[in-house]
This record gives C-alpha cells, structure tokens and sequence, in this order.
C-alpha cells in the first residue's frame, strides 16, 4: 500500500460575491498548506470496485467519498481496471474548513497514479479534481495559492515565510452548503452588498491581496500596470500587511451568530496574543498566527486550559508540501 501525506489548508481571507449562474459563488481567497495531515493509503489489486476504508465514523465510504469519486475518474483516464483499496487515518476534522476531504482526494489520484504505475497529465488533475470539487486543485499546487472563480482556478504564489499557528478544533461541524444558504439569507436582507455591491467588495478584497503580497509575486506591478508597487521587506510583515489590507473571512458573519462558541474561539486566540485570528473556510476550525514557535506552544497550553481542543503547527512552503507528501 502506497501512503501519502495528506496536509490541510486554512484560508487567509474569504471573499464571498454574487452568486454566478452555475448555481456557485463568486469567490477570492489565499490558501495556504499546513503541516498537520491525514495519512490516505493506496493500493490496487486484481478485480474492480473501489473500497473506502476509514478510522472515522463520520466519514462516508459510499460514491460520496471525495476519494471515490476521484478514484473513478483516474481509472477512466487511465483505462485502468483492477480493484481500489484506499484507507484513510483521519487526523483532521470532519467538516472542519481545513480542506481535509478534498486533501485525502489529491493524495488518493497521487497515490494511484503511482499505484498504477501511470503518468497523468497535469492538465487531467486539474479537470479531474475541479470536477469533484472547488478545493481539491489547490492540493495540486501547494504552499501558499491565490484561488478566485469559486475557489478552483489557482495560482501559485511566492511562499510566505514559515507561520506558526495554533488551530482551534472544535467537536462541531460546519456545512459548508448551509453556510452558503444563510449568507444568501443575509444578501437578501441587504440589498447593498449584492449584484454591483458584492462585485465592489471582490474587487476591494483583490485590491487589498496586491497590497499585502510581496512585489516579487507580481513583478510587473506600478502604476502603468494597475498593481500597486511595494517596497520595503515585505518578508517581515506579512502580519502586519494582512491586518491592515482588511482583509477577513465572509462566514463569519453568518458561523457566528449560529455557533457563538466559535466567535468565543477567536477571541481567545486574540487574548491569547495571536497576531491575526480566523475562522477558516467556513468553520468550524478557527486559528491564531504567533509570532514565534514558543508563544504558539504557550497559547494552545492555556487555550486547551480553558477548554478548548488546540494544536501548534506551523505552514508548508512549497518544496516542503511535495517534499513531505510521501509518507
């Protein structure tokens, strides 16, 4: 059996605009890997069928399965007949906004193309993983990515520098498609922030991510170009630059009000001395950026003291995403 890393992401930002005729959103967002994983193991045998194993109940092991539906289509591409074991050591929460389902698919199409001894084209991953899902190409790119359209058209970024973190787990799941619904609820009581409106608000959020992003991610950027310059070490306040471009993430203004213990999780990580705080993707796992290892470690002691589940990571660059990915 074949096993693979399989990491998880947080969002630095989440900007949610109209809704598109696909029946999408509009979206803007940086992505950004993390050391924490599940372990997704592969292996292929004489005979058909694809067979889901997990260590957590909460896991479906039907045609729903992101590493089902992502295993049928490598064998399409491939012509591939054979039987498909994949098993999943989940580590990461379910329904947690850290991307753990869409990472465990990327590992399963990683792992089988090895299995199978194949080379699939990169073009065919990104087809195949957008298909499943809006996040599964950024598990393709790795380190830190800049997702628009509804999340699934990426761009690689310059890497931040390492970040430590410390990532509040909470028991509770978020779906993302009811987080949808209600922010749809709540545009249809403000009228301002649709059509026009929310376009204004990607556009600003867009406007916001050139500031805070190194020069060297956009070389040509000055005022012929649009893209305003930068100067100075950005290296040393992407912090700083990201307090101050504003930028946030959409869900909470509708997770919050349902999940009031969630806002409590920021604001603990706040208290805590976390640089910046956010709910990731739509919840339910909430983190806090430290400025150094030892304060990350000395905040999830007294957050898991207070009573909520914490963990210290720190973020994957890159080269260490695929690095690391082959267990």
């Amino acid at each position: 059996m074949i096993a693979l890393r399989s990491f998880a992401k947080i969002n630095l930002g989440l900007k949610i605009g109209p809704l598109r005729p696909d029946g999408f959103h509009e979206l803007r967002t940086i992505y950004q890997t993390l050391a924490m994983h599940d372990v997704v193991g592969v292996e292929v045998q004489p005979g058909s069928g694809i067979e889901i194993r997990c260590n957590d109940p909460r896991v479906p092991l039907d045609e729903s399965n992101t590493c089902y539906k992502i295993a049928e289509r490598v064998l399409k591409v491939a012509k591939a007949s054979c039987k498909v074991t994949i098993q999943i050591d989940k580590q990461l929460p379910v329904q947690g906004g850290l991307g753990a389902a869409s990472s465990n698919a990327i590992a399963a199409m990683l792992g089988l193309e090895r299995a199978l001894d194949t080379k699939l084209t990169a073009e065919d991953k990104l087809i195949m993983a957008a298909e499943v899902g809006s996040d599964l190409p950024l598990f393709l790119v790795g380190g830190t990515v800049l997702g628009i359209g509804r999340g699934e058209e990426v761009y690689p970024l310059q890497d931040l520098p390492p970040l430590h973190l410390v990532v509040v787990t909470p028991s509770i799941g978020v779906s993302t498609p009811a987080a949808f619904a209600r922010w749809d609820e709540l545009m249809a009581r403000e009228p301002e922030l649709t059509g026009a409106g929310a376009t204004g608000t990607i556009m600003k959020f867009g406007q916001a991510m050139f500031a805070w992003m190194s020069e060297d991610v956009y070389p040509q950027a000055g005022p012929a170009s649009g893209v305003p310059a930068m100067g100075g070490d950005r290296a040393e306040t992407p912090l700083l630059d990201l307090v101050r471009a504003g930028i946030e993430n959409d869900f909470e203004r509708v997770v919050f009000p349902e999940y009031p213990d969630l806002r409590e999780g920021k604001r603990v990580l706040e208290r805590e001395g976390a640089r910046y705080a956010s709910l990731s993707g739509s919840g339910s796992t909430l983190y806090g950026v430290f400025a150094s290892g030892e304060e990350a470690r000395a905040a999830a002691g007294r957050t898991r003291a207070s009573g909520h589940a914490a963990v210290v990571t720190t973020t994957l660059t890159r080269g260490e995403y695929w690095q690391q990915m082959f267990a």
